[in-house]
């Protein structure tokens, strides 16, 4: 993509209402516009993100068996009062009367729509487990919205429901979401820390978050200094004794958000406790029949006899993690990218544009890079090298490759690796092998 057909509408300075380090910096990248108090529009760079943080979710979720379906954002109220969380869910739904004078609200999770999806076409133990997500935008009516979409009124999240017999059947696919998690953040870039949580409005007997540390985190975090040691697990379809070996080793060391943190009752010696700050970006729950034996979720047991199943949700937030991954990657010039989720891989900068000796190079290698299936960000225009370079630091491509006049005359590419800072001349048959992977 060249940035002169591109569409990023970059800040020089920090926006006032900006209070933490991923809202100033989307803003600044062009990456998202505020519409109202914690609602945004996301750009294309924004919005490319987005999306890759999207693909890597599905695909986990995909190899972690799980079906993916699409369920509204408006949903009926009645479905609400069958469960009894209408009233019990606060200020924080948003309410809604249609033009018939029916009840609606805009949903902020789906335990409810999703249990009448399963009750209405399920009816036998044969088809168990299943477990149905959807990527979809939800509403929380914030009293206080504020830091950018880390907590926002509107966020895209992926939400994933299990059906399953008894508790063991639901305890494997608790444990099945929790390795998928693990893998997940991994592949994203991040460390994520499993803490023991309360279960809130969800309800439920089990429950995990998901942690991702940050020194600008809203929340502290203390755990067991050989937590962060652990390997992610590798491979698909564990059994379930393996799932749950790889859930209690990584449940075996302390680890505790500060509002569950008592130093009294922590046995772990003071010289292996550390202390950081964390975001969350995941949490899980099993909550049993909290809502299939409400709702009249049930099939037929191998005996034929009714059986209400046993049910638990997994949430990721989607949008939020941009704000998360941000929050744990960046330096004073800006965002550092993980290759998996850059919005392009590579920036090529053009140095003196409108040269015909840079212009050619550029659209060379600008060509073969793009042909070895390479996304590219293009800075072809007319602005100053300092300015190109800090808003390529900006927005925080992995990869940064330079050519100008000297380097035209030479045969040789300035390539840059934004999260080290390392520089090198080479060649440009190099160059293109080192970003491309091949010559």
């Amino acid at each position: 993509m060249r940035l002169s057909r591109y569409f990023l509408p970059t800040l020089k300075e920090d926006p006032k209402e900006a209070q933490i380090v991923s809202h100033r910096l989307m803003l600044r990248a062009g990456m998202i516009q505020q519409s109202s108090a914690g609602i945004y529009s996301w750009l294309p760079l924004g919005h490319k993100v987005l999306k890759n943080i999207e693909r890597i979710v599905r695909e986990e979720q995909n190899r972690a068996g799980a079906l993916e379906i699409l369920m509204p954002t408006l949903q009926p109220a009645d479905l609400w009062r069958e469960s009894g969380r209408y009233d019990d869910y606060g200020k924080e739904m948003l309410r809604i009367v249609d033009r018939h004078e029916r009840d609606m609200l805009y949903g902020p999770t789906n335990e409810e729509q999703v249990t009448d999806i399963f009750r209405s076409h399920v009816r036998s133990y044969k088809n168990l487990p299943l477990n149905l997500y959807h990527i979809q935008w939800k509403f929380r009516d914030e009293v206080r919205p504020r830091f950018g979409i880390m907590r926002g009124r509107e966020f895209l999240m992926k939400d994933a429901y299990s059906f399953d017999l008894d508790y063991e059947g639901a305890k494997t696919a608790y444990n099945n979401m929790f390795v998928a998690y693990l893998k997940t953040f991994a592949r994203l870039g991040l460390k994520a820390i499993p803490l023991r949580a309360e279960t809130g409005p969800i309800g439920g007997d089990l429950s995990h978050e998901f942690i991702v540390l940050a020194d600008t985190g809203e929340s502290e975090v203390f755990y067991h200094k050989n937590l962060l040691d652990l390997e992610t697990p590798e491979g698909n379809d564990c059994s379930p004794e393996d799932l749950q070996a790889i859930v209690d080793e990584w449940t075996s060391f302390y680890a505790a958000a500060d509002e569950m943190h008592n130093p009294e009752t922590c046995d772990v010696a003071e010289a292996d406790l550390v202390s950081r700050r964390g975001i969350e970006v995941g949490h899980i729950f099993h909550f049993g029949d909290k809502y299939s034996k409400t709702m009249g979720a049930t099939v037929a047991g191998p005996d034929g006899k009714d059986v209400t199943v046993s049910m638990g949700s997994y949430g990721i937030g989607v949008s939020r993690l941009v704000g998360g991954i941000i929050e744990a990657s960046h330096d004073d010039d800006g965002i550092i990218w993980p290759e998996s989720v850059a919005p392009f891989k590579v920036g090529l900068i053009n140095l003196k544009s409108g040269d015909a000796e840079c212009d050619a190079a550029c659209d060379s290698f600008y060509g073969k890079l793009t042909e070895a299936g390479v996304e590219v960000l293009y800075d072809d225009t007319a602005g100053r090298a300092g300015e190109k370079f800090a808003k390529m630091d900006l927005i925080g491509l992995p990869w940064q490759a330079t050519i100008g006049p000297r380097g035209v005359k030479s045969g040789v590419v300035e390539v840059k690796n934004r999260a080290t800072g390392e520089k090198q001349e080479v060649a440009l048959s190099e160059a293109l092998t080192l970003l491309a992977g091949r010559s």
